[in-house]
């Protein structure tokens, strides 16, 4: 037993050692480098203390709905979702109806989401969303 415990000492002494004589020897452009690497990636703020971001110029495109909030799903297909540019996927859908296909989308169906979770779109930028997906079938 006391064999064992001096040789965890010795390795937990050496451990230190080495890892304190590594640290010693990095360069001010290496800690530099690391310190970039770990910084956060992000900020946090007190209520009401927020930076002021820029306010939206306009509708959101297609692309850029698709891209932020419907990507998630759409892109993989999770939970049956119609995959972008699919026809199969999207074929049913469209037999629907377009008035259809656009109620579901903003009302929610099935395991989608109302908005598909972009709760601050547009009715317009939902529709803009759906014809991104569904373009070129």
């Amino acid at each position: 037993m006391d064999m064992i415990r001096q040789t965890l000492m010795i390795l937990t002494a050496t451990l230190t050692f080495s890892s304190f004589a590594f640290a010693s020897g990095i360069s001010d452009s290496e800690h530099s480098a690391i310190a970039e690497r770990i910084k956060p990636v992000g900020d946090v703020y007190l209520a009401g203390s927020e930076p002021v971001s820029a306010e939206p110029t306009g509708p959101r495109d297609g692309a850029t709905v698709y891209g932020t909030f419907c990507i998630a799903c759409h892109g993989t297909g999770v939970s049956g979702a119609p995959k972008k540019d699919n026809a199969g996927d999207w074929a049913p859908r469209i037999a629907q109806g377009e008035a259809t296909l656009i109620k579901h989308a903003i009302e929610g169906f099935n395991a989608m989401p109302p908005k598909g979770t972009c709760m601050d779109c547009s009715d317009d930028e939902i529709k803009a969303a759906i014809e991104h997906m569904a373009a070129g079938l």
